[in-house]
């Protein structure tokens, strides 16, 4: 039973209920993999205590079971961990995990391991360090997990270099990134991926090309009939860089409109939201 292809992260509900199904004739490890998923649902739609409970339940079956179940069992009770703050907990079931997964070979879980241990560091140079060890084994690996994987990875290194002030080494893992989604054919995942290279274009002073990616996203998003604030702030962002002023403003206004509207934006980036507000120039 391939596990992974059961997933569908945008909606753990109805991962829940594939995992359900398949439990209803799983055994042995299989069984307890299967829950260690649910319990990924769970923690994914934030009901920590529901992940943490049905975590308690596999964990005194591990004793009979293989190295599968352990590994999946230590990386969803950290990420149930991380995902509420508790990263240092996290970091250690990670590791583990690693460590685990490395003596057993298994490839798909050692990478996942690696890529959640680089989030526990996140904006850190050990960030860096471990996506490296988990591309190390995944641009070799068949396992479909762990190619899998790749492009987020990259795409987490980049981000950790470019929040460390060094843009042009993000800005290759940003294009290695957005050619990897381009090759798996991933719309929703290409068009972050562009608007990664064109943010951190932005960085790196190059104003005119940021802005024709940005445009050309804003261009889809209006065939498409959806709007971006992410879109509409680098837009502004790129024109009053350029010092088009007049041009930024509708632009700064469109982007507090809509990055307003999300709940955790408005709660996160309270200066970020003001700034977009003033530049907008409204009161």
């Amino acid at each position: 039973m391939d596990i992974d292809a059961m997933w569908d992260y945008s909606d753990p509900a109805l991962s829940e209920e594939r995992f359900r199904a398949a439990l209803a004739t799983a055994q042995g490890d299989l069984r307890l993999e299967l829950l260690t998923q649910i319990a990924r649902t769970f923690s994914l739609r934030r009901r920590f205590a529901e992940a943490h409970t049905l975590l308690d339940e596999v964990e005194p079956q591990l004793a009979s079971a293989g190295a599968r179940p352990h590994v999946r069992y230590q990386l969803e009770r950290g990420r149930t961990l991380n995902s509420n703050g508790e990263r240092e907990q996290a970091r250690g079931l990670f590791v583990s995990a690693w460590e685990q997964a490395q003596t057993d070979q298994l490839e798909g879980l050692a990478v996942d391991a690696a890529h959640m241990v680089a989030i526990t560091y996140s904006g850190l140079p050990d960030a860096v360090e471990w996506n490296q060890r988990g591309l190390a084994i995944a641009r070799e690996s068949t396992d479909a997990k762990a190619q899998a994987l790749i492009p987020a990875m990259l795409n987490n290194s980049a981000w950790d270099l470019h929040n460390m002030g060094r843009f042009a080494e993000a800005l290759t893992l940003f294009e290695e990134a957005q050619a990897m989604w381009t090759a798996r054919a991933r719309p929703d995942q290409i068009q972050i991926a562009r608007w990664s290279v064109a943010r951190c274009l932005r960085s790196l002073g190059r104003f005119e090309q940021s802005l024709a990616i940005q445009h050309a996203l804003e261009a889809e998003h209006v065939a498409a009939g959806t709007t971006d604030g992410y879109v509409f702030e680098e837009l502004a962002e790129n024109l009053a860089a350029l010092g088009k002023t007049d041009e930024a403003r509708p632009y700064f206004a469109k982007a507090f409109a809509e990055l307003g509207k999300d709940e955790w934006f408005a709660q996160h980036e309270t200066a970020r939201l003001a700034d977009l507000k003033t530049r907008a120039g409204e009161q």
